[in-house]
């Protein structure tokens, strides 16, 4: 059996200010990034215990 193509990537959050990799999500690869994806996501650093920039990160 063949594998399909899911058009999907999957990449990392990182914290700009204390730069951990926090989240994993994955994207979809066909349309392109998202404007709000590439400006960043508000999310939950447990470093800092703070709400912080993340930017995406691909490995």
């Amino acid at each position: 059996m063949a594998k399909k193509k899911s058009g999907r990537e999957s990449v990392w959050l990182q914290c700009t200010e204390c730069l951990d990799l926090n989240y994993r999500t994955s994207l979809n690869v066909k349309g392109g990034m998202p404007e709000k994806m590439k400006e960043g996501i508000k999310k939950y650093s447990p470093r800092l215990r703070k709400h912080t920039l993340h930017k995406v990160k691909r490995k």
